[in-house]
């Protein structure tokens, strides 16, 4: 159990994960929380983290840094995908187990289960079958984190959980044109339409595929949930357990953004996985759940759109 004085160290506390995490913390009332930029702490760099931990001497780590992106991202630059983020797993974590970290959550993500898993996900489907081939590189590193916690727990008796979180969205999130995940995208997309008057939006696909979105303030509670109350070596799913299509997903959007032209589905573009839904019942049996509906969530994402972009608001 983490008392409000420990020291806790969140590498990679301005990405969407990171950061909610500091504010849920802040709010909670913790009061020692050790935060470094990239440009002040390069993970990639051995004897920088090296030097850190041994400077720091952290209680409790959560380690949510990641090299990130989209599908166009993760497919261009495979190499750097694999490499960074396999330099970040390896370095935080021999780190931890060198300075006697007490605890450590590792952020993985749902793209480590096979391409095809049956429906929905459950843990134990871990390595049974072929990665999606656009954002292998990026599984293989999430793998190698979760390994790396299960073998220093094997060998060393370390304090290290895993944890796999389902397509997330909130404050903080990235927007860019071509490196963002597809609720941001759309966010953005609906947006600018708005703005520019247009009078359709195309849609990737025919818009039949599910996905799960969870916000990314109800990610941190489950986080600091798992960190004062699951100890195991399995991994454990992080999702809301409820799915919905790409066009339903695209509809919402249309409304909370408040663009009014009409929906196109380009069913000359792939669909992609026919659905990609989390089995949640493992930490819904510890007594987690998941509070922020995704209406409520969109529109706070949507409000944060609007300030991080500096674009003045139409409504």
């Amino acid at each position: 159990m983490m008392n409000l004085t420990d020291k806790i160290y969140i590498a990679g506390h301005r990405g969407l994960v990171g950061s909610a995490l500091v504010r849920l913390l802040e709010k909670k009332g913790f009061t020692n929380l050790v935060l470094k930029t990239s440009q002040e702490l390069d993970l990639r760099n051995q004897e920088a983290v090296a030097a850190f931990f041994e400077k720091e001497k952290p209680k409790f780590v959560f380690l949510a840094a990641a090299k990130v992106g989209g599908i166009v991202a993760n497919n261009t630059y495979r190499a750097d995908f694999l490499y960074d983020n396999l330099l970040i797993v390896a370095n935080v974590i021999k780190s931890a187990y060198d300075n006697n970290v007490s605890k450590l959550l590792f952020l993985g993500s749902s793209c480590i289960y096979p391409k095809m898993a049956p429906q929905p996900i459950k843990e134990e489907y871990l390595l049974t079958g072929p990665l999606e081939q656009t954002n292998e590189p990026y599984a293989i590193a999430k793998i190698t984190g979760i390994k790396l916690c299960e073998t220093f727990r094997d060998q060393y008796g370390a304090n290290y959980i895993s944890v796999m979180p389902t397509n997330m969205y909130g404050i903080n999130d990235n927007y860019h044109p071509q490196n963002s995940h597809v609720l941001p995208a759309l966010i953005r997309r609906f947006h600018e339409a708005k703005v520019a008057g247009l009078k359709e939006v195309a849609i990737w696909g025919s818009g039949s595929p599910k996905r799960e979105f969870l916000f990314s303030d109800d990610l941190a509670d489950a986080c600091l949930f798992l960190m004062n109350n699951y100890n195991e070596k399995e991994i454990i799913n992080i999702g809301c357990g409820e799915d919905i299509t790409i066009a339903q997903l695209a509809a919402m959007v249309k409304e909370v953004t408040g663009y009014e032209g009409n929906l196109v589905f380009d069913t000359s573009k792939p669909d992609g996985t026919p659905r990609k839904l989390l089995d949640v019942s493992k930490i819904h049996s510890l007594g987690w759940h998941h509070t922020t509906p995704l209406q409520k969530g969109l529109q706070t994402a949507y409000q944060d759109f609007l300030t991080k972009q500096q674009i003045p608001s139409l409504a």
